[in-house]
């Protein structure tokens, strides 16, 4: 007798296989999708403890000590002037007058030394630094500054140097460039082969003085001329007050000419030739030198750099918009 199957007992069968093995798609999908959440969640936690982590470490490694705080002997103060003096530039006048503002409140400091190997730059910022050693001669008048030059100290670098009581250099330094410039590019005739015309439009009779693509007008450059000769002027004043008799009745000497250590000498740009560790050895006599550059640590700059990153990161999930003025 053969064994007959109730009508769709088949179909329920492969029915209740279907159901079942979404059922397990499903639970499969939900046990992974809790698994990443899982794994994303241990990813930022790690981050942000990587972040406070790198923090902590920055703030209190041995390395970050700030050494005008520790109990110091006796000892040279150094402060270094390198590269461009501009307020963007490592050589800015807050970085380098809040130097030598620690340098001379030290009180085992017996000497500064401002050690300097700059081109020059911003007569501004140069003024700035020039005007705040003179205060700060005068409020701690039992220590010395003395200026060291090493390869170069022209122009703006020079301005800064004649604030010191002395200044040393080697017999090859380049010294001097008491001068001011202003330089750019005209292109009229590039303008007029390539066919290109230059539209221009101001509010006011001069704002577009100097622009490079039309004619130079002779009142625009007697009005620069007169300008920079204000400033030059500036810059001989604040030299003759810094060197003083020391300087010789040479008409070169403010022409924006260079000269060698040796030259300089002969010329009373400089006292005398020696580097920082002779000016530390033998004429202020406390040989340890202690750097008061200040400067910003690997870590720092690290740390700038992520927590802006953070900061954007956290606006943009947050909807935030940043607006800036350009």
């Amino acid at each position: 007798m053969s064994e007959i199957t109730p009508p769709g007992s088949q179909e329920s069968g492969q029915d209740k296989d279907w159901n079942q093995d979404i059922i397990n798609r499903l639970a499969f999908a939900a046990l992974n999708e809790q698994r990443r959440n899982r794994r994303w969640n241990i990813f930022f936690k790690s981050l942000l403890f990587g972040y406070l982590f790198l923090i902590l470490f920055m703030v209190y490694m041995p390395g970050n000590v700030d050494k005008t705080k520790l109990n110091l002997g006796k000892h040279t103060a150094l402060i270094e002037v390198n590269g461009v003096i501009a307020d963007d530039a490592d050589a800015s006048a807050d970085n380098i007058i809040s130097g030598l503002r620690n340098a001379f409140k030290e009180k085992n400091s017996v000497g500064v030394i401002m050690r300097i190997n700059s081109p020059g730059g911003s007569p501004v910022q140069a003024g700035y630094i020039n005007d705040e050693i003179k205060r700060l001669r005068d409020k701690y008048p039992q220590k010395k500054l003395y200026a060291v030059v090493t390869d170069i100290c022209a122009s703006g670098g020079y301005y800064i140097a004649v604030a010191a009581d002395e200044i040393f250099a080697d017999k090859a330094s380049m010294i001097g460039s008491i001068g001011v410039l202003m330089n750019g590019f005209g292109f009229v005739d590039a303008m007029n082969k390539l066919g290109v015309e230059r539209r221009l439009y101001t509010a006011g009779q001069s704002k577009g003085f100097l622009d490079p693509f039309t004619p130079s007008k002779k009142s625009d450059v007697d009005h620069v001329t007169g300008m920079l000769g204000t400033i030059h002027r500036q810059f001989i004043d604040t030299v003759k007050q810094g060197r003083g008799q020391r300087l010789k009745d040479d008409p070169r000497i403010f022409t924006g000419l260079v000269w060698t250590g040796e030259e300089s000498m002969e010329l009373g740009l400089i006292d005398g030739l020696g580097s920082s560790s002779y000016v530390a050895r033998e004429i202020i006599e406390a040989e340890e030198i202690i750097n008061y550059t200040p400067r910003d640590t690997f870590f720092e700059r690290f740390a700038d750099r992520l927590g802006a990153t953070f900061a954007s990161s956290l606006s943009q999930v947050l909807g935030l918009k940043q607006n800036s003025l350009r």
